[in-house]
Formats: C-alpha cells, sequence, structure tokens
C-alpha cells in the first residue's frame, strides 16, 4: 500500500489538545492559539482542550502528563516556548516523554520558514514526535510560524500522522 493509499484511510477527523506556552498571553490576546483553534476546526477537527501555560518546565510537564493519559485525545498541538531564549523550555521540557521523533517535522517547517525569512531559521527549534500513541507537534509563538506550520504541514498530514502512530 502506498502513500496516498495509507493517507485515505487517515481519520478525517481528530481529537486535539492545544497548548500555549508563554509568559505573557491571555486568552484575550492569544492569537496563535486562536489561529491553531480556528483551522482544526475549519478542517473538521475538535479541540478538546486548549489552555495557556507559564514558560516553566514543572507547569509543561504536568500538563503533558496529564493530557498523554487521556485515551480520547490523538493530537497535542504546543505553541511557544521554542526558540532560544533561556526562558524557552518547551523542547527541553517535552522532548524526554517522545518514544519517537519526526525529525521530517522540524526540518521542514525550518526549510519553509527559510523561503519566507531567510537565515533566522535556524533559531526555531519545532520539534515533532509520538507519545503513548500521540502526535506532539511543538511551535513557535508567532501568528506567522503558526500559520505555516498549520497550512502547509499540519492540515495536510494530521490524520495519517494519527492513523501511523496509532498503529
Amino acid at each position: 500500500m502506498g502513500y496516498q493509499e495509507h493517507k485515505q484511510e487517515a481519520p478525517k477527523s481528530v481529537n486535539c489538545a492545544v497548548l500555549i506556552i508563554s509568559n505573557t498571553r491571555t486568552e484575550q490576546n492569544d492569537e496563535s492559539g486562536k489561529l491553531i483553534i480556528r483551522a482544526l476546526k475549519r478542517n473538521g477537527h475538535r479541540v478538546v482542550s486548549y489552555c495557556i501555560l507559564k514558560n516553566d518546565a514543572d507547569s509543561i510537564r504536568k500538563k503533558l502528563d496529564e493530557l498523554l493519559q487521556e485515551e480520547s485525545l490523538q493530537v497535542i498541538i504546543t505553541s511557544g516556548g521554542t526558540g532560544i531564549s533561556h526562558l524557552d523550555v518547551t523542547v527541553e521540557t517535552i522532548t524526554p516523554s517522545l518514544e519517537k521523533k519526526l525529525d521530517g517535522f522540524g526540518e521542514l517547517f525550518r526549510f519553509l520558514t527559510h523561503q519566507e525569512l531567510g537565515s533566522g531559521s535556524i533559531m526555531s527549534r519545532a520539534i515533532g514526535g509520538v507519545a503513548k500513541g500521540k502526535v506532539i507537534l511543538c511551535l513557535p509563538g508567532s501568528v506567522g510560524a503558526v500559520s505555516l506550520a498549520m497550512e502547509q504541514i499540519i492540515l495536510p498530514e494530521i490524520g495519517h500522522l494519527v492513523r501511523e502512530a496509532t498503529r
């Protein structure tokens, strides 16, 4: 069975959690989170959890552990905390939980970002992986980065990622 056949067997709708990691965002000014939620819903997916967490390893780890126990949850998308500042701890916090890494996610994201922004794309540490059968995708916090990742990578592949992660 080829790629297209596998993709056709993928679920058309998946259950997602959206985690915004920021020391300054609120539900009122969280444009990246709103964009992720709108994009998912517009494409027939369900957002079963949304929260804003401080850029703090303990808070992120606690919420991730909680979400990994939710049987019906299939995808966790985070936004924020993937930069190179001393405050950015998303990658270091989530990576130990990943049973499988999706190196191609970060590589493709940086390639597409390079086409738009140039060499500054090297500062992105966007990552993807699988933990306990759930797809985890960690995006930067900017609206532009979130839009690019959602439209060009995540939405075209989300069902297929879930299908493969749960086989």
